[in-house]
């Protein structure tokens, strides 16, 4: 898409690794740009700085300068943090990744732009065109981008043309919040506001009969949606978290610590818990034979009240086959471990002290 735009692209994401795969986006993006292409791109500063952790010193240095060579070639670069100090220091952010361009396409999903989400972890983004397209850029604005309107009118007034082996179109809903425009000077501290991401994860949960399938990258939803999982494997649901091992992140081992926290309740109501070796990213929400949703949002406090978060669902048929035929394959990966109850047994002295003393704090991590 970078290679093949000529009037404006648009990217934003989470953050941004100076690996192989970043430094090709950045060269690309920089190229673009100098042959007449309006590029924005837009990082979530503290997802960078928390990603950040994986580069060395140097290669930090080296990405300053490519993207001070993305913006000397005239390129619009932002690093979206929220207005007000607490929101900043918890954590508050964006974690939407879209790439639009003036082709009329845009891609939406789970990954970063890093070698982890191309090399090792699961990751799930789809192609759309039509309508939404322009629907997701208008959300860039909301996420910390800068729109130009004329790039609007141009995808409203000239939607892309149809390949010609796609016979139908596809119903979507977008889903979208970012909690920090509706949060004061306290952040998420004390905020009870209404997410409708959440919401409506809520309600598609609670409309699960007989099957209800999710994957995350560490399960450890906030509350009100934990109570829903929980009701439907009471009420004889079927419900199968795929989520990440320990393993799969190098850097902490909290994030698995706030999921594990939890397992009793889940084993005990009868969800089946699965942990992939490399890493499970994608976030996909499918319930009995449709509908299914998709896109940023994590299972985990921070997207309900600090990260702006993004999901597109749809009861299509065959967006649904699709999804379904992804967790049959999860369902037979040798890498997908299932959790037992005695999943505390087989962990060090030192993982379960851990998870009894730490395990209360899951909301921060």
């Amino acid at each position: 898409m970078v290679a093949g735009a000529r009037q404006f692209l648009y990217l934003s994401t989470y953050y941004l690794e100076y690996d192989a795969y970043g430094a090709e986006l950045v060269t690309a993006l920089v190229e673009a740009q100098r042959r007449g292409v309006a590029v924005h791109l837009l990082v979530d500063r503290f997802g960078q700085t928390l990603g950040g952790v994986l580069m060395r010193e140097d290669v930090k240095a080296t990405l300053a300068a490519r993207l001070d060579d993305l913006l000397a070639a005239g390129a619009t670069v932002e690093f979206y943090a929220p207005r007000h100090y607490l929101q900043r220091q918890l954590g508050g952010g964006q974690h939407v990744k879209i790439q639009v361009s003036e082709a009329g396409e845009a891609l939406f999903g789970s990954s970063n732009i890093t070698a982890s989400s191309f090399e090792r972890w699961h990751e799930y983004s789809v192609a759309v065109r039509g309508p939404i397209v322009s629907t997701l850029l208008a959300s860039y604005d909301e996420i910390g981008g800068t729109v130009d309107d004329a790039h609007l009118r141009h995808l409203e007034e000239n939607p892309a043309v149809q390949p010609a082996d796609i016979a139908r179109d596809v119903d979507l809903e977008y889903w979208f919040c970012n909690p920090n425009l509706h949060q004061g000077r306290r952040g998420p501290l004390w905020w009870r506001g209404r997410n409708v991401v959440t919401d409506r994860l809520v309600d598609l949960v609670d409309s699960a009969r007989e099957r209800l399938q999710i994957t995350a990258f560490y399960f450890k939803p906030i509350p009100v949606l934990m109570d829903a999982v929980l009701r439907a494997a009471r009420r004889g649901v079927r419900v199968e978290v795929y989520h990440s091992h320990r393993e799969a992140l190098d850097a902490t081992d909290l994030a698995w610590i706030a999921a594990a926290a939890s397992y009793d309740r889940l084993l005990a109501s009868g969800v089946r818990i699965y942990e992939h070796r490399c890493g499970e990213h994608s976030k996909i929400v499918l319930v009995d034979a449709g509908p299914v949703a998709f896109g940023s949002y994590n299972f985990e406090d921070a997207a309900h009240d600090r990260l702006a978060e993004a999901m597109l669902a749809t009861p299509d048929p065959g967006v649904v086959a699709h999804a379904s035929s992804i967790f049959d394959e999860l369902r037979q990966d040798p890498n997908n471990i299932p959790v037992t109850h005695e999943f505390r047994g087989r962990l060090s002295r030192s993982l379960r002290w851990q998870l009894a003393l730490m395990g209360r704090f899951k909301r921060w991590m």
